[in-house]
């Protein structure tokens, strides 16, 4: 259980860190360090932290206290520049098979902040077509260490190549609505009908990334799918923070009103701009559409991330270990989802209803 103290110190590390500005530790004092070391991990933003601790301007932490945070930051400068390399190389094989694809999540938000290579690094996802999803699997699968189970229904399908993990995508369905899930899907068409993409040169290989019209829609509902299905973390509400800020001049007001209304998820993105502004620092003025606090809402809001943290990192999850059979497994979960959505009920009365009933379906379909 974390205090106040450390959330609050934690906090003002995080926003130091994500705007590159001044920290004052002196009115959290004193710092347990191994305790804001295991929040910031839990939440996979050690990274931004650990810049945070740079522009502390009272107390600094000892040597021995920051030592955990610098080797993570050295680790991850080598995990980044070796998924980098390895980017560049998956990228140019595909292209040599006339694959069309947009890199999709981390590594291209990453290019975001000030510092992309201290942004912890996941997997490599990559969105294609249908036809296209299809024609990387049939190139990927012989040269990959291990194959995982595909979900056939979302087009979802999981490799390892050289001990790194591609996520390939022929769809961002969410599983939340389909009502929702069909604007995803009309935004994905656009954009690889009318080639709407940004571009990210990496070892002097041109990678697609999508534009900032299409590519916040992705950001939104992915987070979202984590918010309603499981646990999300705060690098994920970092990703979007950046992200706003970096496109705060591209970005198409109107168009984004229209489909966040036609998703029916107008409610929740007001609730997480008010948390980008409360809780971490986002300037009002680029945040779309946020027009005042809602202390209650992004208490809750915080509540629940710190509760979770990233992919649930921070709940009890052993169950899946046990051996139970597969109908109790999910049994569980679904027990775990619906108190989750009796405690977001809370933020969002409609679709925390609606959207239990979308992920009781999307698990039938499966």
């Amino acid at each position: 259980m974390n205090d106040k103290n450390t959330i609050d110190a934690f906090f003002s590390l995080l926003k130091g860190g994500l705007w590159e500005q001044r920290v004052y530790l002196v009115p959290f004092s004193p710092i347990d360090a191994d305790a804001l070391y295991k929040l910031a991990d839990e939440q996979s933003v050690v990274g931004l932290v650990s810049a945070g601790i740079e522009h502390v301007e009272d107390t600094r932490l000892t040597k021995h206290q920051a030592l955990p945070f610098l080797k993570r930051v050295v680790s991850t400068e080598s995990n980044n520049t070796e998924m980098n390399s390895f980017i560049s190389w998956l990228w140019d094989r595909l292209k040599e098979e006339q694959v069309s694809l947009a890199l999709v999540k981390g590594q291209g938000i990453a290019q975001c902040y000030e510092r992309p290579q201290w942004r912890s690094a996941g997997d490599i996802d990559l969105l294609l077509d249908l036809n296209d999803y299809e024609k990387a699997k049939s190139i990927l699968f012989p040269i990959a260490q291990s194959v995982h189970p595909e979900k056939k229904v979302v087009k979802h399908q999981g490799l390892t190549i050289l001990s790194l993990t591609v996520e390939l995508h022929g769809t961002l369905h969410t599983g939340l609505s389909r009502r929702l899930d069909s604007v995803v899907d009309a935004v994905q068409d656009e954009m690889f009908r009318k080639g709407l993409f940004r571009k990210w040169d990496i070892d002097h290989t041109q990678i697609f990334l999508p534009s900032p019209d299409c590519d916040v829609i992705f950001i939104f509902t992915h987070i979202l799918q984590h918010f309603y299905k499981g646990g999300i973390g705060l690098r994920q509400i970092c990703d979007l923070c950046r992200f706003l800020w970096t496109y705060k001049d591209a970005i198409n007001r109107p168009l984004l009103m229209d489909r966040l209304q036609s998703m029916g998820i107008m409610r929740e993105w007001r609730s997480f701009m008010a948390f980008a502004v409360e809780y971490l620092g986002l300037p009002e003025q680029v945040a779309p559409f946020y027009s005042q606090p809602m202390p209650v809402v992004t208490r809750r809001i915080a509540s629940f991330v710190i509760a979770s943290g990233n992919f649930g990192r921070s709940r009890d999850n052993s169950y899946r270990e046990k051996g139970y059979p597969i109908l109790i497994r999910k049994f569980i979960t679904l027990w775990h989802q619906i108190k989750d959505n009796i405690s977001l009920f809370r933020i969002s009365p409609i679709n925390s209803l609606r959207f239990i009933f979308g992920y009781i379906l999307s698990q039938i379909e499966e």
